[in-house]
């Protein structure tokens, strides 16, 4: 099992972050809530990771926190939730939000999730109650108290592509269809506006704080 990685970021992009380690080059699938946390390419970058493993395929899955690491742990459990769907939603809400949804019973949140439908909305917020109890008790102790997450700061993206194309892009690797994104997108940019704005902006659009 790879239960971290610490190496230089050699490229990030909002679902997958390539990291270079002793020599070797990591591909590692993320949420758009870590790529808002990695530092610059050629800066060092701590990632907790999850190695997944499958008959045809091997995937390497990455956290900026160890509490989003162990909550995505938690989400694959739940019947119908795999990997791409469990980074789907980490992506959409991050781990406070998620915890919150599941705490007021916010059913209505979670379906607009990509993939998420309404039975798969209810399993989650049955089966994920007592894990969160458990996943917040263990964080207190090992902590000392303090909140899982914290708010995470936008970092510029690379240079590349446009802004909007950079924020369509994120959306639609989180399972949005190209129409939805690219109508989210126009209806919210504003001249000026960098990436993560656009993709922070267009996934409140998409699912409403409460």
């Amino acid at each position: 099992m790879i239960g971290r990685i610490r190496g230089v970021l050699i490229e990030k992009s909002p679902a997958q972050a390539l990291v270079e380690c002793a020599g070797l080059g990591y591909e590692i699938d993320i949420p758009v809530t870590t790529f808002f946390n990695l530092p610059e390419p050629g800066e060092e970058v701590l990632l907790h990771t999850h190695f997944a493993v499958r008959e045809d395929h091997q995937s390497l899955f990455g956290f900026a926190a160890r509490f989003d690491r162990d909550l995505f742990r938690q989400l694959i459990k739940v019947n119908g939730v795999g990997p791409k769907m469990a980074v789907g939603i980490l992506s959409g809400l991050d781990a406070n939000q998620f915890i919150r949804c599941v705490e007021a019973r916010d059913i209505n949140s979670l379906v607009k999730l990509p993939g998420v439908g309404k039975k798969t909305a209810e399993r989650l917020l049955i089966e994920m109650t007592d894990r969160i109890k458990q996943l917040e008790g263990q964080f207190a102790l090992a902590t000392g108290g303090a909140t899982p997450t914290d708010p995470a700061a936008a970092q510029p993206l690379p240079a590349g592509h446009s802004p909007v194309e950079e924020a369509e892009s994120a959306l639609i690797s989180l399972g949005y269809k190209p129409q939805e994104a690219t109508k989210t997108i126009s209806r919210i940019a504003e001249e000026g506006m960098s990436s993560q704005e656009l993709i922070r902006l267009a996934l409140r659009a998409m699912i409403p704080a409460n």
